[in-house]
């Protein structure tokens, strides 16, 4: 990855790495798909088989998008859409999906999301047009984030989770490079498919999610309008950096009559009780912090280590993926151990590290220390995914637990997006 290609990106894919993970607390949680045993008993590495090629797929278009314009025809800032298109259906179908894993069981949305997937890769695969990419590459988001979340609630455990969202990170961080290197070799549109690797995982999963785990929870009426009203929400703030008076105007109209839809019809798509608890509250609003803290970090720290340090443009890049993959691998760490911890002692961890990685981005002049704040800045975010989400999914009752994951990790996509935006505001426009 290279600092010159990762900025002339970014405007385009600022929501490109917003990668949804999630994570256990201190105890087993029993999902909503069934019991603590039978979910216990799915192998981790098929559950991150199953979500974090989503990852790499999300990202892979970052270093290869005049490519991509120049093979449909397009500018570069139109192609762009295909990364904002991926991460809007992603924020998008995460809490659809779970509610549809909620309400029908694991192997319906294990069966959903998966052709979801693959009719997706078909159209990109073979699509001449932009339009018809567009909706191919919607369709692989919303098909992924249907895998996430079924592994999410299939993972049971922090240190399991910890698997997950280590998995997130380190794929996340090879996507760009693996993007080009695909393109390079064969075809862009190889590139775009990555995350199709991901069905391979579907058949171990369902096979060992047998009956107890495949029975939906019983459920009244779909609350059609509150899920409407909700995507209109994400919409609304996925686009915020793109468009941000059309998209400010249309969060604002949705949330308000979200909020008036949510008092009528508490128990609805979005559970009036579960938004109320601190607990939840708390975690989501600290996810998406640390997110926006880190990938603020994540488009501007190229940009320091060549204006500060002086650094060329292939060990910039060289850096950057280093301490990313570092510091991927250690939020599996702190998983592990918060099994030993109190909530408190893991938020003062992330909070800590959260805020030494912005203070040391902000007035660092040497390369190695922009590299820490890198490093302390996935630390944090994916760290906070690896444990803040079962935390909230533990607030809620067992029936509710899928639908505290999907609105949990759609605080995360939001720090995704705001973050990139940032960055562009106080370092890469200047």
């Amino acid at each position: 990855m290279t600092t010159t290609a990762t900025n002339r990106a970014a405007p385009e894919a600022t929501t490109a790495t917003r990668i949804t993970s999630a994570a256990g607390s201190a105890t087993r949680i029993t999902s909503a798909a069934g019991s603590a045993t039978r979910v216990g008993s799915v192998p981790v590495l098929w559950l991150a088989l199953l979500a974090t090629p989503m990852a790499a797929g999300a990202n892979a278009p970052v270093l290869i998008l005049p490519d991509m314009a120049r093979a449909l025809g397009v500018s570069a800032s139109t192609a762009g859409w295909l990364v904002a298109a991926y991460a809007w259906a992603m924020a998008v179908a995460t809490p659809l999906l779970a509610g549809l894993l909620r309400r029908r069981g694991l192997r319906t949305a294990l069966r959903s999301a998966g052709a979801l997937l693959v009719v997706g890769t078909l159209l990109v695969a073979a699509s001449p047009w932009l339009p018809l990419t567009l909706a191919g590459r919607a369709t692989q988001a919303a098909g992924g984030a249907g895998l996430a979340a079924v592994a999410m609630s299939l993972a049971g455990s922090a240190r399991r989770m910890g698997v997950i969202s280590a998995g997130f990170g380190i794929l996340g961080a090879c996507g760009p490079l693996l993007g080009a290197q695909l393109a390079q070799a064969v075809s862009w549109r190889l590139s775009l498919s990555v995350s199709v690797i991901a069905i391979l995982a579907v058949p171990a999963v369902s096979r060992y999610a047998a009956a107890p785990t495949a029975t939906p929870t019983p459920q009244g009426p779909f609350d059609a309008r509150g899920a409407a009203l909700l995507a209109a929400l994400a919409t609304g703030l996925v686009l915020l950096p793109h468009a941000p008076g059309a998209a400010l105007a249309v969060a604002a109209l949705a949330a308000a009559l979200l909020t008036l839809h949510v008092r009528r019809r508490p128990d609805g798509f979005v559970p009036a009780a579960l938004i109320r608890k601190p607990l939840f509250l708390g975690s989501a609003l600290l996810a998406l912090v640390l997110s926006g803290s880190y990938f603020t970090l994540l488009f501007s720290v190229p940009r320091l280590l060549a204006d500060r340090a002086g650094w060329d443009v292939a060990t910039a890049g060289t850096g950057q993926l280093v301490a990313l993959l570092t510091g991927s691998a250690l939020s599996w760490l702190l998983a592990t151990a918060s099994a030993r911890m109190s909530r408190t002692a893991v938020r003062a961890v992330l909070l800590g590290a959260g805020a030494l990685a912005a203070a040391t981005a902000a007035f660092a002049d040497r390369g190695p220390l922009l590299l820490a704040a890198t490093m302390g800045g996935v630390f944090a975010a994916t760290g906070a995914n690896a444990v803040l989400s079962m935390h909230a999914a533990s607030s809620a009752p067992e029936p509710q637990r899928p639908t505290a994951i999907g609105l949990f990790a759609l605080c995360y996509q939001l720090g995704g997006a705001f973050g990139p935006a940032l960055a562009t505001a106080l370092v890469l426009a200047a």
